[in-house]
């Protein structure tokens, strides 16, 4: 059978389709310009929906993170987001957040403080910005208020009894209720067939219907991230309605809803906004010139030729193929950039696995300048027309300093207002 060829010409390619690709094409498309995004789009499937900037620093966690910014900015100036400030960081959250809202998936705008939110095994920990169906889980917690904590026989991945276990000190208000979710009363299940299938008003109605004698006097009810798929507001409030009480989410371990739903939320609306998505092609090598890019794609049954005046690099770090790790030395693969990076690989990890300073190896990555172009051996920018952003940027722990989303939002942000400056 004969490949298919195809060649399209674009302002600007982000190559990459997790959050920080994502975000890219958002704040582009905010500013008019024909954007390209390359790449599957797998990865924001395992992201909890919380929206995190800074939230811990030196193993503790942290309350404020505008204060955490300032300190971090003192101690490791060429972190990423040392090198961008408040107000930019401000207003990418602030427009990221406000294009899921207008998207269909409302988020809390970012605050003066982090806000301490629940997770599966319970506990807490800090983010800046929290789904609408979310919001309410942490009142609960702050008022130790008389909750009902939800789980669904045949569910994994989830467990209230060990939700109410670890909040036994701080939260000793929690009643626990396993319950058969409506028409899945065999066997597994599992929570994106639950939420598909909550889009259905007979269905929640029925699971309202089948929770409302267990409450027994419960202020909150608590449940995993099961309520719809593309409209979960819509279902949350549907579900308040009938049950009369404040009703929250809880994340369950990954791949979860709430990553699942803004993947498939960004793949339904952004194209109606003008966006080319090629999420089932992979970008096999690149050309450099002064004048644009030419990137090389190659799938299963097409080849693609892209020709862009500027490209983002949001490729990640070693699960998503953005950087690669050899016997002796670590690489990005597609361009062959420079990283930073420890020495020997004997100095990429500390001897304990739980060592509190974190491995050295979390830190490499590709080195830019301000502008976020990268940067060649000589210190000077590999083209003019190249930018990177998220997580393979070097000098970063996101997971140790809980900053993931804070590093991509911000950051695709400075990408691309970098990348308009040069566009024609």
């Amino acid at each position: 059978m004969k490949r298919r060829q195809r060649r399209i010409k674009t302002k600007l390619a982000v190559i990459g389709a997790g959050l920080s690709g994502f975000s890219a094409a958002i704040f582009a498309l905010k500013r008019g310009i024909k954007t390209t995004l390359l790449g599957h789009t797998g990865a924001l499937a395992y992201t909890t929906g919380y929206l995190d900037l800074l939230g811990a620093r030196r193993g503790r966690l942290l309350d404020d993170p505008w204060a955490g910014l300032a300190a971090l900015r003192e101690d490791e100036p060429e972190h990423p987001l040392a090198r961008l400030g408040n107000d930019e960081i401000k207003d990418a959250f602030a427009c990221f957040t406000a294009a899921l809202r207008d998207m269909g998936i409302g988020y809390s705008m970012p605050g003066a403080l982090n806000r301490m939110v629940l997770l599966p095994a319970g506990i807490r920990k800090p983010t800046l910005c929290v789904p609408d169906t979310m919001l309410a889980g942490m009142e609960a917690a702050d008022r130790r208020a008389k909750t009902l904590i939800l789980d669904f026989a045949g569910l994994a991945g989830f467990s209230a009894a060990e939700f109410k276990a670890n909040f036994l000190t701080t939260w000793p208000a929690i009643t626990v209720q396993k319950i058969q979710f409506p028409g899945m009363e065999h066997g597994q299940v599992f929570p994106e067939v639950m939420a598909r299938a909550l889009e259905v008003p007979s269905l929640y109605a029925e699971l309202a219907r089948r929770i409302s004698p267990r409450l027994d006097g419960a202020r909150y009810v608590g449940l995993p991230a099961i309520l719809g798929m593309h409209a979960p507001d819509e279902v949350h409030a549907a579900m308040e309605r009938l049950l009369g009480l404040p009703v929250f989410e809880i994340p369950t371990i990954p791949p979860a809803v709430p990553g699942i739903r803004l993947r498939e939320l960004f793949e339904r609306a952004l194209p109606e906004t003008g966006l080319e998505l090629e999420p089932q092609l992979k970008v096999q090598r690149a050309d450099l010139r002064p004048d644009g890019i030419t990137l090389y794609l190659h799938g299963p049954m097409e080849d693609l030729e892209v020709e862009s005046e500027a490209v983002i690099l949001a490729s990640g770090r070693f699960l998503s193929g953005g950087l690669k790790a050899g016997h002796e030395t670590l690489s990005e693969p597609l361009l062959g950039l420079p990283l930073y990076q420890p020495g020997a690989r004997k100095d990429w990890y500390r001897r304990e696995y739980l060592d509190r300073r974190g491995h050295r190896i979390n830190r490499a990555g590709v080195k830019t300048d301000t502008d976020l172009r990268p940067l060649g051996g000589d210190g000077a920018p590999v083209n003019t027309r190249l930018f990177a952003a998220g997580s393979l940027l070097a000098h970063q722990d996101w997971v140790r300093q809980r900053c993931g989303t804070g590093l991509a939002i911000a950051t695709a942000l400075r990408a691309v207002k970098s990348a308009q400056a040069i566009l024609s």
